[in-house]
């Protein structure tokens, strides 16, 4: 058997999907071996940190991915309470869960807890007509996971009807585009954007569809899900975070508006292949709404000549305020696009 080369802690935190935060804190408290180099650097074994993960997830009934949908198997909930959703205020129930979290007051996980929990709560309030929302947390010093369960129409059937969207999964393509919201005089529609992106993993799920983001994998997915009645939102927030909210909003801001997105290409269609200009069409639906765009190629393996002179000829003589960026893509992808684009030499 080949010996693995050790490697440093970001490979260890995509691998196993956690932040390099939280792999310092828990190499510190012992949970996961590691070797010095010769100047000191932290470097890891993959096989080794597998396996005493697996071992320490065993033993404390550990909380799994919400990939597979088995999170919370065995455990407790540090917080469970339920309300009233009518004349429910998002502010008050932070002010009462906060107290039981392990969270220092100080941190950066504070603030991303508070603001993406009281975004989601107050999307439950106001969008869902529910009648009851239900609030579980799980609280230690290496993790903090929150659930927002309504009893509500559904967030993708709400957002499929109240724009005309033609599926559910039309739903989940919009709301990774930002800005997509069925009340725009209440709601900006940043809500769902930002939050799924300042949390290690978000999911929603409803309407028997759930759409997970695990940042820590830098990775999508859409699936089926038990969860037809209502919404529930899940949140996964390493209390060491060293993300800074603020410069998350400035990635995607400028002079303090939301201008720039991130959709993700390959949510758009079921496999893998664009080769129409209707995609390209349904892709673009409310882009215009952006300064600048950056489309994530990753996964997308084949495009075709029509998606990309719409893409990249069409809609952007038609929209020269905003400006397309293609990233991530594979040697034919990008051969194509390059092709494609208004200033190739022909």
């Amino acid at each position: 058997m080949t010996e693995q080369v050790p490697v440093a802690i970001g490979a260890v935190a995509r691998e196993i999907g956690l932040s390099p935060s939280r792999i310092r804190q828990l190499t510190d408290d012992g949970v996961f071996p590691l070797v010095r180099t010769a100047g000191g650097h932290r470097r890891y074994v993959l096989d080794q940190v597998r396996a005493a993960w697996l071992q320490h997830r065993l033993t404390q009934a550990g909380v799994g991915s919400a990939m597979t949908g088995s999170a919370h198997v065995g455990e407790t909930p540090t917080v469970s309470l339920s309300a009233s959703i009518a004349g429910l205020d998002e502010d008050a129930v932070w002010r009462e869960l906060l107290p039981q979290l392990a969270i220092k007051e100080d941190s950066r996980a504070r603030t991303i807890a508070q603001y993406v929990f009281t975004e989601m709560l107050n999307n439950a309030i106001d969008h869902s007509d529910g009648t009851e929302v239900r609030i579980l947390a799980w609280s230690s010093k290496s993790s903090l996971i929150i659930d927002i369960i309504d009893d509500g129409i559904g967030v993708f059937r709400r957002l499929a009807e109240g724009k005309g969207l033609p599926d559910l999964f039309a739903s989940v393509q919009e709301l990774t585009k930002g800005k997509q919201t069925t009340s725009p005089d209440q709601h900006s529609g940043e809500g769902i954007f930002f939050s799924s992106k300042a949390v290690d993993v978000f999911s929603l799920a409803s309407n028997g569809v759930i759409w997970t983001v695990d940042n820590l994998r830098e990775d999508h997915a859409v699936g089926t899900s038990a969860t037809n009645v209502g919404t529930l939102v899940h949140l996964e927030i390493d209390p060491h975070t060293e993300l800074d909210l603020g410069e998350l909003f400035g990635e995607f801001s400028e002079d303090s508006q939301f201008v720039r997105t991130r959709p993700v290409v390959k949510l758009f269609t079921i496999g893998v292949r664009f080769v129409s200009r209707s995609e390209a069409k349904r892709l673009l639906v409310g882009m215009d709404k952006f300064t600048g765009v950056e489309l994530d190629f990753t996964g997308v393996e084949v495009v075709g000549q029509g998606f990309v002179d719409e893409l990249f000829r069409v809609w952007p003589n038609a929209h020269p305020e905003t400006v397309l960026t293609p990233t991530n893509m594979n040697a034919a992808v990008e051969f194509m696009v390059t092709r494609g684009l208004p200033d190739a030499v022909n």
